[in-house]
């Protein structure tokens, strides 16, 4: 564990604190953590602000939470030691914003095209206990950006003995995603997976990186990231010393005149 970068070491600690913690509260409270702290649809009553961001970090059981965390350990350590922790911790929450916008616009569209069937109590009780949890969006954005940046990397996949590269591994997830959640969609294959919810964290994943790389982007914590924003307060405070100078100018001129 001491020898995991920072932010993924406190990622996993944090993460089974609050699924131990969220167990005990329930199980001697009665406090349901979950439906505290996951992401409920938008315009129900039991959405709160803080649920976009709460909700990556709670899972529904063991296994989940397991799976989700196994995979924070092998690729999002690797991204932090490519990246640098600060830049690899804003791409990890922004792959999980990303999923919650994706998995809200699908519930809009799911109530959407409910309202000529159902009655609006019965579409307003159903968005109430619409909920999500779990750091699979961002997981799946750590995935997509592995594939990126090490593309033809060997990797295995439980029962198929033989490697795949990394590249071909993140299409093939991001197709079975894609059908599974239009079968959550249609009917024809429902479970209880937020499958467009991993798209997304992929999506956000895969535009944040483009803008990175189009803008040249480095870990905020280089030299030149500071010497850019230090240029730019630099601009603006001498902007305003000007504008200062030319108003006392003015102001000793009119005076100055006025004397005369």
């Amino acid at each position: 564990m001491r020898n995991l970068p920072t932010v993924t070491r406190y990622l996993l600690i944090a993460n089974f604190i609050i699924f131990f913690l969220s167990g005990i509260l329930e199980r001697n409270f009665g406090i349901d953590v979950n439906a505290i702290g996951g992401l409920h649809y938008y315009n129900a009553h039991s959405f709160h602000w803080w649920q976009p961001f709460t909700y990556m970090f709670l899972h529904a059981n063991l296994s989940h939470i397991l799976f989700n965390m196994l995979a924070v350990w092998m690729f999002g350590a690797t991204l932090e030691n490519a990246w640098g922790s600060r830049r690899y911790l804003i791409y990890y929450i922004v792959c999980g914003l990303g999923a919650a916008f994706i998995q809200e616009c699908v519930w809009y569209m799911m109530l959407s095209n409910m309202a000529g069937t159902y009655d609006a109590f019965s579409i307003s009780h159903y968005a109430y206990n619409l909920t999500t949890i779990g750091a699979s969006g961002a997981v799946f954005g750590i995935l997509f950006a592995f594939g990126w940046l090490f593309p033809d990397t060997p990797m295995f996949i439980l029962f198929i003995p033989i490697p795949i590269r990394a590249r071909t591994i993140v299409i093939i997830y991001a197709i079975v995603e894609l059908f599974a959640g239009m079968g959550n969609m249609m009917g024809t294959h429902i479970d209880n997976v937020a499958h467009f919810a991993h798209l997304g964290g992929m999506l956000f994943g895969w535009l944040l990186l483009l803008y990175w790389r189009r803008n040249n982007w480095r870990e905020p914590g280089s030299s030149e990231w500071w010497w850019k924003v230090k240029q730019k307060c630099r601009e603006l405070f001498n902007r305003h010393q000007r504008l200062d100078s030319t108003k006392e100018k003015d102001y000793d001129n009119y005076h100055y005149h006025k004397r005369l």
